[in-house]
């Protein structure tokens, strides 16, 4: 059966089932060791066993046992049983963590009254309830937390099956995540921060510890290197908040991978997908004991295929492995853990659309959802300057990965922690870059040089080919980048009654190998998998040589080091059971040296020295002159917050925070040495009962000292100033009837630049739209669970809305508003094999989230260069547990 069949009736499938009864669904079964203990002791191993969060204030534990839990159960019924007769009930937090409490005095007959199924927290909830990052020490229950967090559990993560790292973070209200470049080429926007893209102001940890400490790097965003698969437990995300005091001191988000660890059983899943673009993927994960006091856990991911948008080659192919080993002892722990990463995909860029104002259609001829340029006939070949490139090699990373974390208690109140990591390895990128202007015919090519057609062909075979054909140019970018980062943060906490005072000391050294060659632009047809043409003008001259137009218009030859130390202290004080107030200071210092080698043009008729030659004219060469960077500067951020539980199901928080970034590696070889500052007031309300999950935050900032950098016209072009964002997050989820959820989150942003210059500070951008991000954007997941034969399955459904965007600091190109629909379905065939379609795009919606950055000003109306979402596609997997 062809695929695009196959994706229509695998759509019905999903869709039939809405009108199928049934009941809830629960978890795979888990082979629970749990002795008869202390009820805080048997908890922690059900913690561990399970995989599940547990959320409960000792003082409720206290004096309690918990009953003995043996064998191979469904977790919720596990931890019925071992509460049974405990005092203590459990009910869902806003996410898959669970919360204990006590039975409510006033109804002592309820527990009798309810069965295990009805104590255990049987819903998936959407979003853990603990949080370890973005706060000092060991984490933090959200329902306490005076700041805004959001926790993606490994039940949303199944559900939502990300084709990237950044995927996962559409699930987080205020970021605006760009996906559309491919899994290693996403653009990631907070909360109204200026950024021309990547994902500047964004912290990606794992295990609590930054493993690349430069937020962004040109042609790097840190997704890249860190795949989600099986062996990713949560993903928790820290917006503003205490974020700029902790680990690199980011006042943007953080986002910490936190891994799964083995249990008491050896424990294993095996997955094998499939997508209707072809590509296949097998995951697999091992883990349980080592002896007494050690646990492993082993596993990883290899996937091949073209792509939803096919260049008719492997473009998306590699893998990760990644290992932990967990040792206890008397008064604490300490986690290893190893980490190897080999993947890269297709770098998708802009490629022809139609626009007519809000209306957006594709190119005659040209797939929106799955058309790209690269092809066999672009994919090998030699530029100007004689490297050779393959656009194969895509975009991604080839890295190892290695860390440690160390937690002991003193005694006397005192607990020590350290987190460790070291990176190293290359990522590299080779694209295919949408040139400055749109399909127009050769003819009209030709004359732009100041000439008419002798001869249009084909590179390939030499075929003759109509100057009325429709033409673009794109260029060969390849950037190569060899990356290494040690980290070390440390803390001493001391808890004494309401008190808990934190102190700590960060400090890191990290690098960067660079050597870009940007430009090179190919004379292509304006096809889907384009073909190369040789041109030559009637007066002789010679413009393309096997289709290359142009060689470099920009070259880097850079050494980059930057260190980082900084130290930082919190107070927390409970004021009574209802309030807690924190504060805190974080200096940090950071340096920067290296060396940049110096552009010049290549010299008078181009490499060649022929004039006639028109591809290799304007090409730029090093110089062979180098200069040296060095940069010196400190500053210091601080917060106050204060949370207020009004009651145990509802609380509210306010904060203000003052943060920094500083310019890295490709600012400070621009010239660009301001140093970013942000102000943020943010206030929020929780709720968390039963039926309902609320989580609303209102944030103001103001930026000062920010710059953007895009290349345009063969160069970087530097935007520099400030900003104001007012914005409203919003996010839980609402369970009407048991067997039902429905997840929502939504942020409403009004963002504006201030005193914001561009063109060498020519032009003055105050009052123009931040760009990339809409004023309106929300997700709405209704979720059902029901029974088809007896088998548990569940149904869910996404609806999302973008809103209207600038492409550009000008505001001059408009991304319009789209909508996007997604759908899911999952069958436990047994209790250890699970069947799950997913479809994504299901009405193939055309949304546009890049214009052309490689312009300035608007495209006009007609035939554009622009980045769509990937068109339909489902993917389909079956999932063995034991």
């Amino acid at each position: 059966m062809p695929w695009r069949y196959r994706s229509s009736a695998a759509i019905a499938i999903i869709l039939a089932t809405v009108l199928w009864p049934g009941r809830s669904i629960a978890a795979p079964p888990v082979s629970f060791d749990i002795p008869r203990t202390t009820l805080s002791d048997a908890l922690a191993r059900f913690a561990r066993q399970s995989g599940r969060q547990l959320l409960f204030a000792p003082s409720d534990a206290a004096g309690r046992r918990g009953a003995p839990v043996h064998g191979s159960l469904d977790p919720d019924r596990a931890l019925a049983k071992l509460l049974a007769g405990s005092g203590l009930r459990a009910r869902a937090a806003p996410g898959g963590a669970i919360l204990l409490e006590p039975v409510p005095v006033a109804r002592p007959a309820l527990l009798s009254l309810i069965d295990p199924e009805e104590i255990a927290p049987a819903e998936v909830a959407k979003a853990p309830d603990i949080v370890v990052v973005g706060t000092p020490g060991g984490g933090r229950r959200r329902q306490d937390a005076a700041f805004a967090v959001t926790s993606i559990d490994r039940a949303a993560i199944d559900r939502l099956a990300p084709a990237s790292t950044a995927d996962v973070l559409k699930l987080v209200p205020g970021l605006t995540i760009e996906s559309s470049g491919g899994k290693n080429g996403a653009n990631i926007f907070v909360r109204g921060y200026p950024s021309g893209g990547d994902a500047e102001y964004v912290t990606f940890q794992t295990e609590g510890v930054p493993f690349f400490p430069p937020a962004t790097l040109s042609f790097l965003e840190n997704s890249q290197l860190y795949r989600i698969d099986e062996t990713v437990q949560r993903v928790e995300a820290v917006r503003g908040g205490t974020g700029a005091l902790f680990a690199s001191g980011q006042p943007g988000v953080t986002i910490n991978l936190v891994q799964r660890e083995g249990g008491n059983h050896l424990e294993g899943v095996a997955k094998l997908g499939a997508i209707t673009d072809g590509e296949v993927r097998g995951d697999a994960l091992l883990s349980g004991p080592l002896g007494a006091d050690n646990r492993f856990m082993v596993g990883g991911y290899y996937s091949r295929g073209d792509g939803i948008r096919s260049p008719r080659f492997d473009a998306d192919r590699g893998g990760q492995i990644t290992a932990n080993l967990r040792h206890d002892f008397a008064h604490g722990s300490v986690l290893v853990f190893a980490r190897y990463l080999n993947d890269r995909s297709q770098w998708l860029l802009p490629i022809p659309v139609e626009q007519n104002g809000r209306h957006i259609s594709a190119y005659p001829g040209f797939g929106s959802g799955t058309g790209t340029l690269a092809g066999p006939d672009t994919r090998i070949g030699t530029l100007n300057d004689g490297q050779r490139y393959d656009l194969e090699d895509g975009r991604g990373a080839r890295i190892v990965h290695l860390g440690a974390n160390l937690e002991g208690d003193l005694g006397g109140g005192f607990t020590v922690r350290d987190k460790l990591s070291w990176l190293a390895g290359r990522a590299d990128t080779t694209g295919l870059v949408s040139g400055d202007f749109a399909p127009e015919s050769a003819g009209a090519f030709a004359a732009s040089l100041g000439g008419t057609i002798a001869s249009l062909t084909t590179v390939s075979d030499g075929r003759a080919v109509s100057p009325d054909q429709a033409v673009v140019e794109a260029g060969v970018w390849t950037v190569r980048k060899r990356v290494h980062a040690l980290v070390n943060d440390a803390t001493l906490e001391w808890k004494d009654g309401p008190s808990k005072a934190t102190i700590g000391l960060y400090a890191t050294r990290y690098g960067s190998r660079d050597r870009w060659d940007t430009g090179n632009d190919l004379l292509l047809t304006a096809t889907p998998n384009a073909e190369r043409l040789n041109m030559t003008l009637a007066d002789g001259e010679i413009v393309t040589r096997d289709g290359f137009a142009s060689g470099a218009s920009f070259l880097v030859d850079a050494r980059y080091t930057g260190t980082d130390l900084a130290f930082y202290g919190v107070e927390e004080l409970k004021l009574s059971d209802k309030v807690r107030i924190d504060a805190g200071v974080r200096h940090q210092h950071h340096s920067v040296d290296g060396t940049v080698a110096g552009n010049e043009p290549a010299g008078p008729g181009g490499i060649d020295g022929n004039p006639l030659t028109l591809y290799d004219n304007d090409d730029a060469v090093l110089s062979g002159r180098t200069s040296r960077l060095r940069y010196r500067s400190g500053a210091w951020s601080w917060t106050i917050g204060a949370n207020v539980d009004i009651t145990r199901a509802f609380g509210t928080f306010a904060r203000f925070s003052h943060g920094n970034s500083f310019p890295f590696f490709d600012n400070l070889r621009d010239g660009i040495t301001v140093a970013p500052q942000v102000d943020t007031v943010e206030g929020g309300i929780k709720l968390s009962s039963r039926s309902l999950s609320l989580y609303a935050t209102l944030f103001h900032n103001s930026f000062r000292g920010l710059a953007t950098t895009v290349i345009t016209n063969g160069a970087p072009l530097a935007s520099i100033g400030g900003a104001r964002a007012t914005g409203v997050e919003l996010e839980g989820v609402w369970r009407p009837i048991r067997p039902v959820s429905i997840t929502f989150s939504g942020t409403w942003l009004d963002a504006h630049y201030r005193h914001f210059y561009t063109d060498d500070g020519l032009t003055d951008l105050t009052g123009n739209r931040v760009q990339r991000q809409p004023e309106w954007q929300w997700r709405v997941t209704p979720a059902w669970d029901f029974a088809i034969g007896g088998r548990k399955a569940s149904l869910s459904t996404t609806v999302s809305y973008m809103g209207d965007r600038w492409s550009d600091v000008q505001n001059a190109q408009r991304l319009p508003r789209f909508w996007k629909w997604d759908a899911g379905l999952t069958v436990d065939m047994t209790q250890r094999l699970r069947l799950q379609a997913t479809a994504d795009n299901i009405t193939n919606a055309i949304g546009l989230t890049e214009g052309n950055p490689r312009m300035l000003g608007a495209q006009g109306t007609g035939a554009i260069f622009a980045r769509p979402i990937l068109g339909r596609s489902v993917e389909l997997s079956a999932r063995y547990g034991f």
